[in-house]
C-alpha cells in the first residue's frame, strides 16, 4: 500500500505542478516556475561536489563524492517535456543517485524546445556520449540514464548508439517518454488518475518540440526505433502514470530484442517521484534500488 507521504506527494502535485501543465502558456515564466518546482523537490546529500562542465558542447553538472568509482560514469539526461528542466533543477535526486549507484553522475544541459526544437536535443545527446568516451572512457563504463523526456532520450540515443557499435554498461530510465505518437492506452485510462501531466495537453507538448517533424522518428519516439543486442535495462515508472504504457512497451521491445529489462511498476506512484527522495520513502527506495542496479550491471559489463 502506498505509503501517506506518497499520497501526500500526488496531492501536491495536483495541487501546483498539475495546473501550471494544465493551464499555462509555453512561456519563459512557465519553464521557470517548473524548474523551480522540481529544484524544491529534494535537497542534496551531504559530500557532494556538484561541478560545472563542458560536455558535448553545452553546459553540464559532475556530481561527485570521495569514494566513489571514477573509472566510470553515469551519463543522465533530464526530463521536463523538453520545455524545462536541467541539471541543476534535477542535482539533489542525480545527487542522491550517485552515491547510491557509487559512481559520478555527468548531466548535460542540452538545448530545449525555446532554444531549438528537435533534433537539437538528440544531437547534443549524440554529442554528451562522444565527449564522454573521448574522455576515456569504454562504452562499458558508461551506463545512460533519463527520467521523462530525458528517459527517452536516452533511450534513443541508446539505439543509435548500438546501430554504430557501441554498447554501454546499461540503461536506467524513470518514466520515460518514448511515444510521442501516444498510442498507449494508459494515456486515456491514466487521464485521471495522473496527477503531475494532463494528458490533454501531451499531444501540444509533443508537437511543440517536434516542430512539424516526424512523431515516429526513432530520434524522438525510441518506441519506434531498433535495438541491436541491447545492454540490461531498468525502468521505473508509477502505476498512475498516463505514461505507464510507454515504459511496458519499450521494455517488452527491449526484451524482445533480447535484452535483460527489469520493468519496474510502483503503486501509487506519480511521474518521476524519485525527485521526492528526501520525503518520500518510496522514492527513496526506487533510487536505492536504482543505484544497486547501476553497480550490477557494471561489475557484468566489465567482467
Amino acid at each position: 500500500m502506498p505509503s501517506l507521504r506518497l499520497r501526500a506527494f500526488g496531492l501536491v502535485a495536483r495541487a501546483t505542478i498539475w495546473p501550471i501543465l494544465a493551464y499555462l502558456g509555453k512561456t519563459e515564466s512557465t519553464r521557470k516556475l517548473l524548474d523551480l518546482a522540481a529544484a524544491m523537490s529534494g535537497r542534496a546529500p551531504r559530500g557532494i561536489s556538484r561541478t560545472e562542465i563542458r560536455i558535448g558542447g553545452r553546459d553540464g553538472l559532475r556530481f561527485d563524492a570521495s569514494g566513489l568509482e571514477r573509472d566510470r560514469v553515469i551519463l543522465f539526461f533530464h526530463g521536463g517535456a523538453y520545455f524545462s528542466g536541467s541539471p541543476k533543477t534535477h542535482g539533489p535526486m542525480l545527487s542522491q543517485l550517485a552515491l547510491d549507484a557509487g559512481v559520478p553522475v555527468i548531466a548535460q544541459d542540452y538545448r530545449l524546445v525555446l532554444e531549438a526544437p528537435f533534433p537539437a536535443a538528440f544531437d547534443d545527446a549524440v554529442a554528451a556520449w562522444d565527449d564522454v568516451r573521448g574522455q576515456g572512457y569504454g562504452a562499458e563504463r558508461i551506463v545512460l540514464a533519463g527520467d521523462s523526456a530525458g528517459g527517452g532520450l536516452a533511450l534513443a540515443l541508446l539505439a543509435r548508439l548500438l546501430a554504430r557499435g557501441e554498447r554501454p554498461a546499461g540503461l536506467l530510465a524513470f518514466s520515460p517518454w518514448t511515444d510521442l505518437t501516444h498510442s498507449g492506452e494508459s494515456i486515456r485510462a491514466n487521464a485521471r488518475r495522473d496527477a503531475m501531466l494532463p494528458a490533454r495537453r501531451i499531444e501540444e507538448a509533443a508537437q511543440s518540440y517536434l516542430a512539424g517533424a516526424d512523431p515516429t522518428d526513432p530520434r524522438a519516439s525510441p518506441h519506434f526505433a531498433g535495438f541491436s543486442d541491447p545492454p540490461p535495462v531498468m525502468i521505473q515508472v508509477g502505476d498512475q502514470e498516463i505514461l505507464l504504457d510507454d515504459a511496458r512497451r519499450i521494455a517488452a521491445r527491449l526484451d524482445a530484442a533480447g535484452g535483460e529489462v527489469r520493468l519496474d511498476v510502483w503503486e501509487g506512484a506519480q511521474h518521476v517521484w524519485q525527485l521526492a527522495f528526501g520525503f518520500v520513502p518510496e522514492a527513496r527506495a526506487a533510487l536505492r534500488d536504482a543505484g544497486a542496479w547501476v553497480q550490477a550491471a557494471f561489475e557484468k559489463a566489465m567482467r
